[in-house]
């Protein structure tokens, strides 16, 4: 049976890969879109598409860029927190 702490130590490491693993798809996304953000103030351009399109573009190269590390950061974290608990080891 699990305790509390533990439960507790389990979710906050979980919370913490999952930010581990976002934050370069959500700094990208940020970046990206203050760029256009600016470039759209600067130019009067409203366009939609302009926002949207560059966006999912940097979102998905920065994706695939990082997958092997998001893999690893996963992988890490059942080998050494979850699969443990499921056997009864810590």
């Amino acid at each position: 049976m699990m305790s509390e702490g533990q439960f507790y130590d389990t979710l906050r490491q979980a919370l913490w890969a999952g930010v581990t693993m976002s934050s370069p798809i959500l700094a990208v996304a940020l970046v990206v879109g203050l760029a256009i953000g600016l470039f759209q103030a600067l130019t009067s351009v409203q366009e939609m598409t302009l926002t949207f399109v560059p966006k999912l573009a940097a979102i998905v190269v920065v994706f695939w860029m990082s997958m092997g590390f998001m893999t690893q950061t996963l992988v890490a974290f059942f080998n050494g927190h979850i699969i443990p608990l499921i056997a009864g080891v810590s």
